[in-house]
């Protein structure tokens, strides 16, 4: 019979999930108050940095401004919707590393759109 009161913790994680969950070897006691806040706050700091990445690939990806409210209603779902993914896959799958992927890819399309901008008006101004 499987003992309830002990979680295994997988020791093939992703980087990010790896370095917020080292420490807890094996398993983590659930009748043990330290060892179930520690992993309360790993998986807090984890679901936070993706939450984090997902607003900056959101910023970076989307151009155009949005309503206040159509803004609330997307970070609302945004943020409900990392937290199920982190739940669900956030040690099974490299979440946080393909947001940070994908927003250093967006801010380099950014940055190289923002001065190929700025150099097309100075051409038009001389």
């Amino acid at each position: 019979m499987n003992d309830m009161s002990t979680l295994p913790v997988p020791t093939d994680l992703w980087p990010v999930a790896d370095f917020f969950f080292r420490g807890f070897g094996s398993e983590v006691n659930l009748n043990d108050e330290s060892e179930v806040s520690m992993l309360f706050r790993s998986f807090m700091l984890l679901y936070l940095t993706t939450v984090i990445l997902a607003i900056l690939t959101f910023k970076l990806g989307f151009a155009r401004k949005l309503p206040l409210m159509k803004t609330i209603v997307v970070y609302g779902v945004l943020i409900i919707g990392t937290f199920v993914l982190t739940l669900i896959l956030g040690l099974n799958l490299p979440i946080p590393e393909s947001l940070f992927v994908a927003a250093l890819i967006l801010g380099i399309y950014r940055l190289r759109l923002h001065k190929e901008r700025g150099a097309r008006q100075q051409n038009q101004s001389s």
